[in-house]
């Protein structure tokens, strides 16, 4: 297989949202060029070609990992490459000249069982507590606010991640980086964080998400740990669709507090 290449316009779809690091003048503050795309929404560009590659065997037994490396700015094209390697496929995000993701893509001939050992969790609360080492601590269980997958659910995904493949509307499955944003809802659902960035994940898919489904996450901290100033929170999250049915099993890393609020 030749490298494919796959070009999009990024689009920052978190401008307004509650985490800062997507604002324009607070990411600037923060030494970037503006407002960061979503982690998750990058790694949305990349799983295009392995959809594109394998279909609907990749959304039900196929796996990922991606690390994010340089930021992604809203309005200016990302290129993804496929590129054959030994057990699948190698992806890189280039965008203005800058390597901005890397990752690997996969299709096991069987997709391991699901993992065992994943408690229900507490609800989220209503109101949230700051994050901070001791509501990140490890072993802390959460779960998500439930998220109906309608149509227009569907639509609005597609049309954020600029998506050209018909697969999802004709399907109508839900956007592999759907499934992967649940690692940040996890988070964000249970504590109030200040700017904080998503730095990569691995996730093993175990079914395809449908329109009429109802998705819901069991999930627990791993790790809390300072590395180069930053300090990171790693979340290990069982996604269930319908409350029984294993979607995917994620192991989101994210800096939650980064090193230029920890001075």
């Amino acid at each position: 297989m030749t490298a494919v290449v796959y070009r999009v316009e990024a689009y920052n779809t978190a401008k307004a949202s509650e985490n800062k690091i997507h604002d324009d003048a607070v990411a600037r503050r923060f030494g970037f060029g503006g407002g960061l795309v979503p982690g998750v929404d990058v790694y949305a560009y990349m799983a295009h070609l392995p959809v594109a590659r394998w279909g609907r065997a990749w959304l039900d037994r196929g796996a990922a990992e991606c690390r994010l490396l340089k930021p992604v700015y809203d309005g200016k094209i990302a290129t993804v490459t496929a590129a054959e390697a030994t057990g699948g496929l190698n992806l890189t995000v280039e965008s203005e000249g800058v390597i901005c993701a890397t990752g690997l893509a996969s299709l096991p001939d069987k997709a391991p069982a699901p993992p065992a050992g994943f408690a229900e969790p507490p609800a989220p609360p209503e109101t949230r507590p700051p994050a901070d080492d001791t509501t990140l601590a490890v072993g802390t269980q959460f779960g998500m606010r439930p998220l109906a997958i309608t149509r227009d659910f569907v639509e609005q995904s597609l049309a954020d991640l600029h998506e050209t493949d018909p697969i999802y509307r004709r399907e109508g499955w839900a956007h592999p980086g759907s499934i992967l944003r649940i690692g940040n809802w996890v988070l964000n659902h249970n504590v109030v964080l200040g700017p904080w960035m998503h730095v990569g994940s691995r996730i093993q898919h175990y079914a395809a998400a449908q329109i009429g489904d109802e998705l819901t996450a069991r999930a627990h901290v791993t790790g809390n740990y300072e590395k180069k100033g930053h300090q990171f929170v790693d979340v290990d999250v069982l996604v269930l669709a319908n409350g029984h049915t294993p979607i995917a099993h994620i192991a989101h890393v994210s800096i939650w507090r980064p090193r230029q609020l920890a001075q």
